[in-house]
C-alpha cells in the first residue's frame, strides 16, 4: 500500500505555494562543555571558534536544499549549551562577555539567531546560575542575536519560586534596557517549565546535556495550511472528520520537515535530530492558528468554545506528526503567540480574547503566554505570579508552558507595540495588578505534584 499518492503531493505543493506552508527552522544545536574553561577570555575563544567551525556552512547547505527542492525555510539558528554550566567553571568571568562571543559567532556564520543564554534552575541554583540570571538584561541590551531562557520548574522537581521572582525583576529590567528599541530585548527571553531539551524555536532553544555533540532539529509549520483544508469540509462535518483531517495535513507536513532535516543533516554530517512539528503562526493574513479555530465553528478565537477547539487541533496535530517521523520533538503542537498571529490580534482588538483566556487556552496548548505585550509600569511581582501560574499549569500537567511577555515601558493598555518582521505588532493586554507581592515574597519551592511519583 502506498503511504503518499500523487493526489497527496499536488496537495503539499499546493500547500507551499498557495498556503503559507514552510519549514520555519533549521537548528542546529551544539554542545559547548568542551569549551569550558576558568579563564573567561579563553572560554570565550573556544566558544566562538567551536560555533564558527560546526556551523560555517549551516547556512548555505540549508540554503541549497531550499533552492533544489522548492522548500522555503525561512530561519537558520544554532542552540547551544545553557552558558550558565560554563560559568561555574569561571567565577570571576563577565557572563555578558560569553554572550558577545554567542552574538558574534552567529553573524560570522550568517544565522538568523542563537539560543542557549540561559540556565536549568527548576532546583535550586548551581555555581553560574544567579550570575547568568542577573547578567540577562544587560546581555540582551548589548547584544543582537542572542536569545535566552530559563527553566523554573518541572512536573519532577516542583517550581523555584526564588528563581520565578528574580525572573519578574529581570523581565522589567530587559525592557526598561530595551526601551528605545521596542522593548525587543524581552522578545528574545521565555522562561519554561518542563523545558524540552530538542527545541528549534527561538526564543527557547537550548542544547541539552543529554544531546549529541552536534545536531540538527527541524521545524516546520504551517496554520495557512491547515486552515485551507478545513475550509474545504463542509461546515456540519463533525469533529472527529475535522481531527481527522488535520491528522493527514500534518503528516504531509512532517514528511517535509523530515525529508529536509534528513538531507541537511546528511550535507553537514551531524546527525539528525527531531522534527518539531508545531504550528507556528506568523502576522501573515491567513498564517494564523487562530484562524483555523474560527475556521472549525468559532466567531472569533478568545470565546467559549476556544480551549476545546485549541485541544482538538493540539491533539490531532501530534497523532498526524508522529505517523510521518520516527524522530518528533520539542514542542510540537500549536503555538498562541499574540503578536505573531494576525487572528489573535484581530481577536484582542474585537475584545473576545484577555489574559485570562489566554492562560486557559495555555493548559492545552503547546507553549504558554507567548509574546504578550502588557503595560509598561506593570510591577515585577505581578509578571512573577503570571510566571508562577503558567509554570503550575505545566508542572501540573506534565506539559511545557512558557511565559514571554513584553513590558510596553511608558505605554498602557489599549496602545500597541510594532516590533516589524516576523515578530509582528500586538495590541497591549491588560493584566490584574492586585498585589501578589507577599506570595512572591515568600520564596522557597511549590513541592511537585503527585504525578512526579509515577515511577
Amino acid at each position: 500500500m502506498r503511504i503518499i499518492n500523487s493526489h497527496d503531493i499536488l496537495e503539499t505543493i499546493e500547500m507551499l505555494t498557495s498556503e503559507n506552508l514552510d519549514v520555519r527552522t533549521v537548528t542546529m544545536g551544539i554542545s559547548l562543555l568542551d569549551c569550558i574553561d576558568p579563564d573567561g577570555s579563553k572560554a570565550c575563544e573556544k566558544i566562538y571558534n567551536k560555533i564558527v567551525r560546526l556551523a560555517g556552512d549551516l547556512v548555505p547547505v540549508v540554503d541549497g536544499i531550499s533552492a533544489e527542492y522548492g522548500v522555503p525555510i525561512v530561519n537558520k539558528r544554532i542552540s547551544v549549551t545553557p552558558i550558565a554550566m560554563l560559568l561555574g567553571a569561571a567565577p570571576d568571568a563577565d557572563p555578558v562577555d560569553y554572550a558577545k562571543a554567542l552574538d558574534r559567532a552567529a553573524k560570522a556564520v550568517g544565522v538568523n539567531f542563537i539560543g542557549g543564554f540561559g540556565a536549568l534552575v527548576h532546583k535550586g541554583f548551581s555555581a553560574g546560575d544567579r550570575r547568568l540570571i542577573e547578567s540577562i538584561p544587560r546581555a540582551l541590551a548589548e547584544t543582537d542575536l542572542v536569545c535566552s531562557s530559563i527553566n523554573v520548574g518541572s512536573t519532577k522537581s516542583g517550581i523555584n519560586m526564588d528563581a520565578v521572582a528574580m525572573m519578574g525583576r529581570v523581565i522589567r529590567d530587559t525592557a526598561e534596557r530595551t526601551q528605545d528599541n521596542m522593548c525587543m530585548g524581552d522578545a528574545k527571553l521565555v522562561v519554561f517549565c518542563n523545558a524540552p531539551e530538542d527545541n528549534p524555536f527561538m526564543a527557547g532553544a537550548f542544547h541539552g546535556v543529554g544531546e549529541p555533540d552536534c545536531v540538527v532539529h527541524v521545524g516546520v509549520s504551517g496554520p495557512g495550511a491547515v486552515r485551507a483544508a478545513l475550509a474545504k469540509l463542509p461546515k456540519d462535518a463533525p469533529l472527529d472528520q475535522v481531527a481527522e483531517l488535520i491528522k493527514r495535513t500534518a503528516f504531509k507536513i512532517t514528511r517535509m520537515g523530515q525529508l529536509v532535516g534528513n538531507l541537511a543533516a546528511r550535507e553537514l554530517g551531524v546527525p539528525f535530530g527531531i522534527v518539531d512539528l508545531s504550528l507556528a503562526p506568523t502576522p501573515a493574513i491567513g498564517d494564523s492558528v487562530a484562524n483555523i479555530l474560527e475556521e472549525m465553528g468559532l466567531e472569533s478565537c478568545g470565546q467559549c468554545g476556544t480551549t476545546a477547539a485549541l485541544a482538538l487541533l493540539n491533539d490531532a496535530v501530534k497523532k498526524g506528526g508522529v505517523m510521518a517521523s520516527n524522530h518528533v520533538g520539542g514542542l510540537s503542537g500549536a503555538f498562541i503567540p499574540v503578536s505573531e498571529d494576525d487572528g489573535m490580534i484581530q481577536a484582542v482588538r474585537r475584545g473576545s480574547l484577555c489574559m485570562e483566556k489566554l492562560e486557559a487556552m495555555t493548559a492545552v496548548c503547546s507553549v504558554g503566554i507567548d509574546m504578550v505585550v502588557i503595560p509598561g509600569d506593570t510591577p515585577a511581582e505581578v509578571i512573577s505570579a503570571l510566571i508562577a501560574d503558567e509554570a503550575a499549569i505545566g508542572m501540573v500537567n506534565s506539559k511545557t508552558t512558557a511565559v514571554r511577555v513584553i513590558p510596553a515601558i511608558g505605554r498602557s493598555a489599549g496602545e500597541e507595540l510594532d516590533f516589524g518582521g516576523l515578530l509582528g505588532y500586538a495590541p497591549i493586554l491588560p493584566i490584574s495588578t492586585y498585589s501578589p507581592k507577599v506570595f512572591i515574597d515568600r520564596g522557597g519551592r511549590i513541592p511537585a505534584p503527585m504525578q512526579a511519583l509515577k515511577n
